[in-house]
């Protein structure tokens, strides 16, 4: 879909800063993050909403999100914890048209922070915190080959 910026971002036209990317998958840093490390998860193709993506693909959009969760505890952002939201349609606060997961790195105590970047949301250091998030993908990976070895 031409005029959706995530089409775009998919298709390369659009600037983003990539986190994760497979055949169906792309996870990128918000542009305007809540906190260091905001990712957004979406599909390759364009699904409006919930009722348009799979329970397959669903099921993959979260599962990524559960690994990049994971994955900025074990980065350099000192994250304690995340939040995984998804705002599905207009009434919850789905700002553009595309099925997207929010992962928002979380500190123990952050509450006040937390409140001041969503009403700021201004970026970070963008390469160094997809960095950071990429290092954590590999921690996580590494311990996963440890456990199972």
């Amino acid at each position: 879909m031409s005029g959706c910026i995530f089409c775009r971002i998919v298709a390369g036209t659009a600037p983003a800063t990539k986190v994760y990317e497979d055949d169906t998958l792309l996870a990128f840093l918000d542009i305007r993050p809540i906190t260091r490390g905001h990712t957004l998860v979406i599909p390759k193709w364009h699904a409006t909403d919930l009722d348009e993506l799979t329970p397959a693909l669903g099921a993959r959009l979260f599962t990524l999100g559960h690994r990049l969760a994971k994955a900025v505890r074990r980065s350099d952002l000192g994250a304690d914890a995340a939040n995984l939201v998804i705002n599905d349609g207009k009434a919850a606060f789905q700002t553009v048209g595309h099925v997207h997961l929010h992962v928002v790195p979380r500190r123990n105590g952050d509450i006040l922070t937390f409140a001041k970047g969503f009403v700021l949301r201004r970026p970070h250091d963008r390469e160094v915190t997809a960095a950071a998030i990429r290092a954590g993908l590999d921690r996580l990976a590494a311990e996963e080959k440890e456990t199972s070895a």
